[in-house]
């Protein structure tokens, strides 16, 4: 009896939880999935059932294909260089022992800032080919011209940004997780004579496995998801060489072709789903060695 009433009450304490998810995420996405096979504009009550007429004209266009083609570059870049910088700082932040927390501070600090402002920062300070970084190189001979407005390193430019922003996130869980790590195990290592690299190889990383599977699925979902900062550096330009899926959605939402939109949004959401299903399998499969 006692058992029964244990679990009823755990189910109700999930009620609200399963409520907002239902109403924020579900009925949404539901939506999402309906409009995608409409000729829907987003303002009026009137749509026609059109099938798969968004998506073939979605998947005709090359513009879709060049998105998805700098989503699937953003994403490699963000699974490699972030990471390791992360990883990096994190792991000899460890050997840091007073001054940590500051570091920490410091390391934050841009992941808390309004993404409008470290735009702002770095195309007023850096990337600004007059009173810039960029402009005082350019008038020592590096000739870098302007890094957003060059078809060839403005995605890069603005990835740039993008990692800047984030590293320090990585930086602070990886340095959480090792944090977690069991003194007797890093004393023992010491002990036989470990380096940093077999420190980290047999010691601290076997116990942030999970915790790097998971910040690998987290940065695949985001990276099909990112917007802000290239929508604020470049909106997709020069000649869309920065275009995204998210972007290429935008410009259907703004001209008041939602059904399109919903699709492009709906295509999105599958490599959200495909990731998410993988770090679930990896997770099980933890589980059961």
């Amino acid at each position: 009896m006692k058992r029964k009433i244990l679990l009823a009450s755990d189910y109700i304490f999930m009620l609200p939880g399963l409520l907002l998810s239902v109403s924020v995420i579900l009925v949404p996405g539901f939506m999402t999935f309906f409009y995608a096979f409409t000729d829907w504009n987003g303002v009026s009550s009137d749509y026609n059932f059109v099938g798969m007429a968004n998506f073939r004209e979605i998947f005709s266009d090359e513009i879709f294909f060049r998105a998805l083609g700098n989503n699937i570059k953003w994403t490699v870049m963000f699974l490699t260089i972030p990471v390791l910088i992360g990883l990096l700082t994190s792991f000899f932040l460890l050997q840091v022992k007073r001054t940590y927390r500051a570091y920490q501070a410091v390391f934050i600090m841009p992941y808390i800032l309004a993404p409008v402002t470290n735009a702002l920062l770095w195309q007023n300070i850096i990337f600004n080919p007059i009173s810039g970084l960029v402009g005082f190189l350019n008038n020592h001979g590096w000739n870098l011209n302007a890094p957003l407005g060059n078809m060839k390193t403005a995605l890069y430019a603005v990835a740039g940004v993008d990692m800047w922003h984030y590293w320090g996130f990585l930086t602070v869980v990886y340095f959480a997780a090792m944090r977690q790590t069991s003194a007797d195990q890093v004393e023992a290592s010491i002990i036989d004579g470990c380096n940093l690299w077999q420190q980290f190889r047999y010691v601290y990383y076997p116990n942030i496995k999970m915790t790097m599977k998971l910040m690998f699925i987290m940065i695949i979902i985001f990276s099909f998801m990112t917007f802000d900062y290239v929508y604020l550096l470049t909106a997709g330009g020069p000649a869309r060489s920065t275009e995204m899926l998210s972007t290429y959605a935008n410009v259907y939402f703004t001209s008041f072709q939602t059904g399109k939109a919903a699709s492009v949004a709906f295509i999105m959401s599958l490599f959200g789903f495909i990731a998410a299903s993988i770090y679930v399998r990896l997770s099980r499969k933890e589980e059961l060695e």
